[in-house]
């Protein structure tokens, strides 16, 4: 059995280590509750979700490319309608 000062130091450290799993423990829960708060706020606004701006980013970066691609066959077209016609 422990008596004494090292009793003492014994008993502190048991405390310590307690108080530090109960603080840790208070975390964890804290971050939970504001990560529900945060999720139930966000769900509130007209905020869009990564993967759907994702997606229509890659739409749009579709288009472009495409509305680029018909502008070029366009030009090629007006081109030989002008040479055509000029012969």
């Amino acid at each position: 059995m422990t008596t004494g000062p090292n009793k003492i130091f014994d008993d502190f450290a048991r405390l310590m280590t307690d108080a530090a799993g109960a603080a840790q423990g208070a975390r964890r829960e804290m971050e939970t509750m504001v990560q529900a708060q945060a999720e139930r706020f966000m769900s509130t606004m007209d905020i869009v979700q990564r993967e759907e701006f994702d997606a229509m980013r890659d739409l749009a970066m579709a288009a472009a490319q495409e509305n680029a691609d018909l502008k070029d066959k366009l030009a090629t077209l007006e081109e030989r309608i002008a040479a055509l016609e000029g012969k």
